[in-house]
């Protein structure tokens, strides 16, 4: 990418070209060993292994912050520029999801509401219906549906006031700070609403899935489907069927500045349905259209025409709820898919529950506090959103470390823990964004950590055990470098971890994999890819 913006959540990119074929699966699954100290010139033990395989030329020029601590002591066995503040990616998301466990508790859950206002006269409520969301990401258009089958439950039938939709449990402001223009209809730069709708069962909030799939043959226009189906985003099609072998791409995407999605270009007769994740303008209006959608088809009338968006009037009487899983369960796809919205709609929730705001400056606050309390030396780094999206975002391995060391004697230790990528674990909501990294060493179904990926930036931080069965704690941020990638020398500090015995000294050094077969690209997610590359 020739731009410096946040391509770690660029999973609609790839997809927009249907004829580029999916890259390599596997991101640093091949290492190279040597043994048994593998140190560098002046020193046999862990610092000079690792010391080596920091000097892999692709970070020439660029900057390094890596610590390694043992688990249960605290003891720091290796430091290299521990305290310098880099982009940290996606491993913001480790702050995050810590605040949200202690703060707002594992059993949170978030609630989307029904109310009345007005009196009934049998089949009719003459005055308004109100839809209210509270932050959750995790609303699918079934459960809106369900919301629409206990109103009409109730004997309602028609409405003579308005629907309207209050998302004020939230503030108005849908994107956060330095988000790029340009990634405006990316589905991972999705506005966020105390008030929207997931396409799909990674829960990605704000978004729609559109289907392309070619017609008969040239020229023919190709099918497309929207899911969820509603009548608030507009689609307009101007795409065509090509030769089998014409390398016209097809593009998807929304216009600047509206509701609409554009899909044109073309699509090569034969291939495969194409899919794109794409982020809606509006989520409140958007969530609130596919409910009012699922009333009239439950029989209940409601006026046509744009939705008022406010809040309930005090008073208004619940009708219907929906109840979100539980914080412990959203965790999984949260942190395994490296889920931005899901990080914003916490860091709204955390300020909201924290202090009455659902903002990002006061869950943002509320978080650093969290962080100030554990230990951590929050003078020393800046958080400027929940998901590490933005690349003001700044923390030095030192304070992901010490973060990672203070959570283990908590009480929801162990299903956080459980939430964090596997590497090599061969299931995606297992090994999420680690599923093909260090396969085939001893790393392998041992290390958990959380990735990050932004251009020039990279950073893995988490667990693991080493050859002896001591566990140790680790985060790698590497920024500034010129490469595609440069995961797999995170991957050789991890494995020669997980296979040395480091209290006893015994140091098996692995060598950072090298070559285009693997190591493709890694600007991104490897789970944002379609079809995934993990």
């Amino acid at each position: 990418m020739s731009r410096p913006v946040n391509p770690e959540s660029r999973r609609t990119a790839p997809r927009r070209r249907a004829w580029i074929p999916a890259l390599a699966t596997a991101l640093a699954c091949t290492l190279t060993w040597s043994s048994p100290a593998g140190a560098g010139p002046s020193d046999t033990g862990l610092k000079g292994a690792i010391d080596t395989i920091l000097t892999d030329t692709r970070l020439d020029g660029g900057a390094v912050s890596v610590v390694v601590a043992d688990a249960a002591t605290g003891e720091r066995l290796y430091r290299r520029d521990a305290g310098d503040r880099l982009m940290p990616a996606s491993n913001a998301k480790l702050a995050t999801s810590v605040a949200a466990m202690a703060l707002l508790g594992p059993d949170h859950r978030w609630t989307t509401d029904v109310l009345t206002s007005g009196r009934r006269h049998g089949a009719t409520l003459a005055g308004d219906l109100h839809l209210r969301g509270s932050g959750d990401p995790t609303t699918l258009a079934a459960d809106y549906d369900r919301l629409a089958a206990e109103v009409a439950a109730t004997g309602i039938r028609r409405i003579t006031g308005r629907l309207t939709a209050d998302d004020t449990a939230f503030d108005a402001v849908r994107l956060g700070r330095s988000w790029a223009a340009d990634d405006e209809s990316a589905y991972y730069s999705a506005p966020v609403s105390a008030l929207t709708l997931a396409p799909d069962t990674d829960y990605d909030a704000g978004t729609v899935v559109v289907e392309v799939t070619p017609g008969a043959g040239p020229g023919d226009r190709p099918s497309v489907r929207m899911t969820p189906p509603n009548s608030h985003v507009r689609l307009e099609v101007g795409a065509t069927t090509v030769a089998k072998d014409d390398p016209a791409g097809l593009v998807v995407e929304r216009r600047h500045g509206t509701g609409t999605i554009t899909v044109g270009g073309g699509i090569p007769a034969g291939s495969a349905t194409v899919k794109e994740w794409i982020a809606v303008q509006d989520p409140t209006a958007y969530a609130a259209s596919v409910f009012a959608d699922a009333l009239r088809a439950h029989g209940v009338r409601v006026p046509e025409g744009p939705l008022p968006v406010r809040a309930a009037p005090p008073g208004a009487r619940v009708v219907a709820t929906h109840r979100s899983m539980p914080l412990t369960e959203l965790m999984h796809p949260f942190m395994k898919l490296s889920n931005n919205m899901h990080a914003e709609a916490l860091t709204k929730t955390i300020g909201r529950t924290v202090s009455g705001a659902g903002t990002w400056q006061a869950g943002l606050a509320a978080i650093r506090a969290h962080l100030d309390a554990r230990g951590v030396a929050t003078q020393g780094l800046r958080q400027a959103d929940g998901s590490g999206l933005s690349r003001m975002n700044l923390f030095p391995a030192e304070a992901l470390t010490t973060l990672l060391l203070s959570v283990r004697d908590e009480p929801w230790y162990a299903d956080w823990h459980d939430s964090l990528p596997v590497a090599c674990a061969p299931d995606r909501a297992v090994g999420g964004t680690l599923r093909s990294r260090m396969c085939s060493t001893p790393a392998a179904l041992n290390a958990r950590a959380k990735t990050g990926s932004l251009t020039g930036a990279s950073a893995l931080s988490g667990y693991v055990t080493d050859a002896a069965g001591r566990e140790l704690v680790y985060s790698v941020v590497l920024n500034d470098y010129l490469a595609s990638s440069v995961k797999s020398v995170e991957d050789a500090v991890v494995v020669t971890l997980a296979s040395s015995d480091t209290a006893g000294g015994t140091i098996r050094q692995a060598a950072p994999s090298r070559g285009r077969t693997t190591e493709p690209d890694a600007s991104l997610e490897c789970s944002w890819h379609r079809p995934s590359r993990c």
